[in-house]
């Protein structure tokens, strides 16, 4: 199915008013688009994943789509290299890890927790001036090892935390209230707005509220590839580039040792890779290449294959790809199916 070019209509610029009810995102049935992946047991399919792919090629022209790329989407954490580079426009001095992890996901390994604090106690700041919910890590054997050694949810361990602590530190260096830092109206987050529209080519569509708290602003698929590609082609030294070439220096910063965000950027070299929340996954290739991708139904499960074999179709090779494009079904402890992509 190839993608609609004409823009949504009826998309309200905001999120509704308290007890409003929201406008309907424009978008086609989730019956109509078509299956990227499904899911084989024991030779059965017993389900499939429908959703979105867009692939823009070196020109920055979409080269092949499947599905609806041009209505709006929530990018979630797939926004968050957007956000970093707006808390560099706002005058804050990061670099390296510090910068990975203010566009991070984090697993919540000892490694991401101890950096947190470090730049809270850097700033002024302290975990109860996060706006970010407590929670614990988001890597199940982290979260295991954290409640064995007597740990509660914190605030710190939220895999958003970086981001906050980021968004916190700019108002300081700025001279903006901390208090309110996550009104959609805050001159940091109407920054936020600035370098998202600027990056992505497009208007936000749409602005609601993320599990983090933040402003969360749509976009569409294309966009949000455009936004990526932008950022790896960046000149060398802009705010832009600094937050691409800090994130794939630093991969385990923005995800985790065992997460695929890393496995991707440490195996495609030059590879600019973001999850989010909700199936969404953007990356950008060294030659001006990049993808988006949005599994409907928000399954997790059908990323990994969606995104190898979108890989793959674009001439990329490496045996991160395998890693990734791996899902299997287990039956009694024992491999008994896998998900697969479709096309």
């Amino acid at each position: 199915m190839s993608a609609s070019t004409t823009p949504p209509a009826n998309v309200p610029a905001t999120a509704p008013a308290p007890g409003e009810r929201p406008g309907p995102l424009a978008g086609p049935p989730s019956a109509q688009l078509p299956v990227l992946a499904e899911v084989v047991r024991s030779g059965f399919t017993e389900g499939n994943h429908r959703g979105s792919v867009v692939v823009l090629g070196p020109d920055g022209g979409v080269e092949w789509s499947l599905g609806e790329v041009a209505a709006p989407v929530y990018p979630r954490s797939s926004n968050k290299p957007m956000q970093a580079a707006a808390v560099l426009h706002a005058g804050l001095e990061l670099s390296g890890e510090r910068l990975a992890l203010a566009a991070a996901s984090h697993s919540g390994e000892p490694f991401h927790l101890e950096l947190v604090r470090t730049m809270l106690a850097e700033h002024g700041l302290t975990e109860d001036d996060l706006g970010c919910p407590p929670d614990l890590p988001l890597d199940r054997e982290e979260a295991d090892r954290f409640l064995a050694a007597g740990s509660r949810p914190s605030r710190t361990a939220m895999n958003c935390s970086g981001k906050h602590t980021a968004m916190l530190a700019a108002c300081r260096v700025s001279g903006w209230s901390g208090a309110d830092y996550l009104d959609p109206g805050h001159p940091l987050q109407t920054l936020v707005r600035e370098r998202i529209e600027a990056a992505a080519g497009e208007p936000v569509a749409h602005t609601g509220t993320d599990g983090c708290g933040a402003p969360l602003m749509a976009i569409s698929l294309t966009g949000l590839a455009r936004a990526f590609r932008s950022f790896v082609l960046a000149e060398p030294g802009t705010p832009e580039r600094r937050v691409a070439d800090a994130m794939r220096a630093h991969p385990e910063y923005v995800a985790g040792t065992r997460r695929e965000d890393t496995r991707l950027m440490r195996g495609v070299p030059g590879a600019l890779a973001k999850v989010g929340a909700e199936a969404v996954q953007a990356v950008a290739l060294p030659d001006g290449r990049a993808l988006a991708i949005k599994i409907d139904d928000g399954g997790l499960r059908a990323l990994g294959p969606v995104l190898a074999r979108t890989l793959a179709r674009m001439g990329v090779e490496s045996p991160a790809l395998a890693e990734m494009g791996d899902a299997p079904l287990l039956g009694g402890g024992r491999r008994v199916g896998e998900i697969r992509a479709t096309f």
